[in-house]
């Protein structure tokens, strides 16, 4: 009986094995080959660093396989000029043929890298321009508009289309007749856009999309971030590196000025390490910026609290945190923005924190505690100016009434009765009321 258990499984691990031979070698003979996929990727939220990162591995991984097409569903408000340049780099030097679907709008940089793709449909009701490159809310300077609308201009040119309408979606000094009016920026809606030629056609979802490139026979395969490019696109969003940047200096100095359990240092040191992890993560600047913070911290607290005064030490800290600041930005101009809002958050937190918790004795090295009450017993000594009367002096300023004048060998404030005294000029002591001195200009 034993004998043929053993037999049993002899026979399904035999089985097994053979699955497993099957799966491995047979099955890949039914797989579809590379050239019968379709990566569809994503372009949705802000154009950034990490979305760059993540069109760049979709599209090396394409290159590498042989996939047949990729094809960008475009949905996006904008984001930064130098990341959008960059993805239409990528689409340029590829050798996987590109299809850009805007699913929703095309907006800002989301604007070149529709142009920038050889084939280019819009799905109905939606918009392609609005792409005027700007600084905060200010349009950025000539120069930039310049650049920024020449690339669209190219960009459509390349791919056969009107290089005029897309300078027109970027600099609104463009006029175009029966289209767009100088002083305002260019946005097409998908008919308007079929039109002009700027796109191949409308069509109202992927399958139709597919059937009119004649790919509805290939294997689709949608394209995800990663993690890692999930958390670095959150991390390096302008809005969400401010507050990290602003909850970690924050944390950090709240730890150093209040009586506490650790909470606000470890809560500065995570935002912290988000913030540079960040940076770390999508490329934008390597150990060195962490390594500058860390010692511009360093520096700032030896000059807080172990050299006296404000010199070489605390300004070389200053700029240590400045500088890797700007490291691990996107641009100076996000830097920038973070910085200031970080300041200002700063102040009110560390502000609300010493009002609200405990502070440590070091507090009290940096500013003024000791108040000077009466309740204490200290009162301001009241000078006796009652025997002055009828001595007689010179102005050490000019009397307008008021000034100063030396009254027996002292620097005295005194007034005239309404007139002018000359610096130098001899006066005489006719009345003191308390402290109020009052002098008569003597003729010399």
């Amino acid at each position: 009986m034993d004998g043929k258990i053993a037999g049993n499984i002899k026979s399904l691990l035999i089985l097994l094995l053979a699955l497993i031979f099957l799966f491995q070698v047979v099955g890949p003979l039914y797989a579809a080959p590379s050239s019968d996929i379709v990566y569809v990727v994503p372009v949705e939220g802000m154009i950034d660093t990490g979305m760059v990162n993540f069109i760049e591995r979709v599209y090396k991984e394409a290159d590498e396989l042989g996939i047949r097409n990729i094809i960008l569903e475009i949905d996006t408000p904008g984001g930064l000029v130098n990341e959008a340049v960059r993805i239409k780099k990528i689409i340029d030097r590829s050798v996987t043929p590109t299809i850009a679907y805007v699913t929703g709008g095309a907006i800002s940089a989301g604007a070149l890298l529709a142009l920038t793709s050889p084939e280019l449909i819009m799905a109905p009701g939606t918009t392609m321009g609005a792409a005027e490159p700007r600084i905060g809310d200010e349009k950025a300077d000539e120069k930039t508009v310049s650049y920024w609308a020449s690339e669209l201009a190219g960009a459509a040119e390349q791919n056969g289309r009107n290089p005029e309408i897309a300078r027109a979606m970027a600099d609104s000094d463009i006029a175009i007749p029966n289209l767009t009016e100088k002083g305002k920026l260019l946005t097409l809606t998908a008919k308007k856009a079929l039109e002009h030629k700027m796109i191949d056609g409308i069509l109202a979802n992927r399958a139709e999309v597919l059937e009119f490139y004649g790919l509805s026979n290939t294997r689709v395969i949608e394209q995800e971030p990663a993690f890692t490019e999930q958390v670095s696109r959150w991390v390096t969003n302008p809005y969400v590196s401010s507050v990290l940047l602003t909850i970690g200096i924050a944390g950090i100095i709240i730890e150093i000025f209040t009586v506490g359990f650790g909470i606000p240092g470890i809560i500065g040191s995570l935002a912290l390490a988000l913030y540079f992890g960040g940076s770390l993560l999508v490329g934008l600047s390597g150990w060195g910026a962490i390594l500058l913070f860390i010692l511009g911290l360093i520096l700032m607290a030896l000059e807080a609290f172990v050299i006296p005064g404000f010199g070489v030490v605390g300004i070389a800290g200053l700029a240590s945190l400045i500088t890797s600041i700007f490291l691990a930005a996107p641009s100076s101009e996000q830097a920038l923005t973070s910085l200031v809002l970080a300041l200002i958050g700063t102040i009110v937190l560390v502000g609300l924190s010493i009002k609200i918790l405990p502070t440590r004795k070091v507090w009290q090295r940096l500013i003024l505690g000791t108040k000077l009450e009466k309740s204490s017993g200290y009162v301001a000594s009241s000078p006796d100016y009652s025997g002055m009367e009828g001595k007689e002096g010179k102005a050490l300023t000019p009397l307008r009434p008021a000034g100063v004048a030396e009254i027996d060998g002292l620097r005295v404030d005194v007034v005239t009765e309404g007139g002018f005294v000359q610096v130098s000029q001899p006066v005489k002591v006719i009345k003191v009321e308390g402290n109020k001195v009052v002098v008569t200009a003597l003729k010399d």
